[in-house]
């Protein structure tokens, strides 16, 4: 569709692009909200340079969207003085370990996985920290058709790891949350939007297909989580200051 209220540079050939002529501090009227929401669609992951917003202004744009993800488990602060719908990612000096490290796609453990994620960089390293996205639209369509044959009605388990989400040793989950960590989906899914199919697998919490154990899943699922992140199926975003991500986590 063209683009009228909105500027839409691509960065990449696969994915991705960044959305300029927009101050995301102010309400958006219904029809620069209906090209945004276009450009989330075509290029699944968008990307606002140099945005000056608060938190409220950042739960305000991702309602357009849908209701907001509150973690079920994680309280993000546990002096509760952080707003349980705007996850703060934080990563001190000295710290080993890095949040959302390796390819992944978020809480897809859920029956009904996330529609997207909006993270805003307040601080950023003078280089590196870079976020790689890759379009499981493109994965699934690379394919050939003796697979594609193969994995329709194929399914995987995607159970996170419950010691990843509460993150303190003193607090101990019942059976039902650990059990709410865990669901089965199909590997091929439809967008609900777009009506393309996709490769819906990622390498974090999925380690064996349905019906099958770890040994047998790993050969057939490290070559798909592979194939997934092909160089040329994926696009890098290097952060600035004040840059908001936005992306379709139902297809990268």
């Amino acid at each position: 569709m063209p683009y009228t209220r909105i500027d839409v540079h691509p960065i990449a050939g696969a994915l991705g692009a960044e959305i300029h002529g927009v101050d995301l501090s102010k309400p958006l009227n219904n029809e620069t909200f209906s090209e945004i929401h276009q450009a989330l669609i075509d290029y699944l992951v968008i990307f606002f340079p140099d945005q000056h917003i608060t938190p409220e202004d950042q739960k305000a744009f991702g309602r357009r969207f849908g209701p907001l993800n509150t973690h079920p488990f994680v309280n993000p602060d546990r002096e509760g003085k952080q707003d349980p719908e705007v996850f703060e990612v934080r990563h001190e000096p000295g710290e080993a370990y890095i949040f959302g490290e390796g390819w992944h796609m978020d809480h897809t453990w859920k029956e009904k996985p996330l529609m997207g994620g909006i993270l805003y960089a307040r601080e950023v390293p003078p280089y590196g920290g870079d976020t790689l996205f890759s379009n499981l639209y493109l994965a699934y369509e690379t394919l050939s058709d003796g697979l594609k044959r193969t994995l329709e009605g194929m399914k995987a388990v995607h159970a996170a790891n419950p010691d990843l989400y509460v993150g303190d040793p003193n607090v101990k989950l019942t059976r039902q949350q650990i059990d709410a960590l865990s669901h089965v989906h199909p590997v091929v899914r439809t967008h609900p939007e777009s009506g393309r199919k996709l490769l819906f697998l990622h390498p974090h919490i999925v380690k064996r297909f349905d019906g099958m154990t770890v040994e047998e899943s790993q050969p057939l699922l490290k070559y798909l989580c592979d194939h997934a992140v092909r160089p040329e199926f994926t696009c890098r975003f290097a952060w600035h200051e004040n840059d908001l991500a936005f992306w379709d986590n139902r297809a990268v």
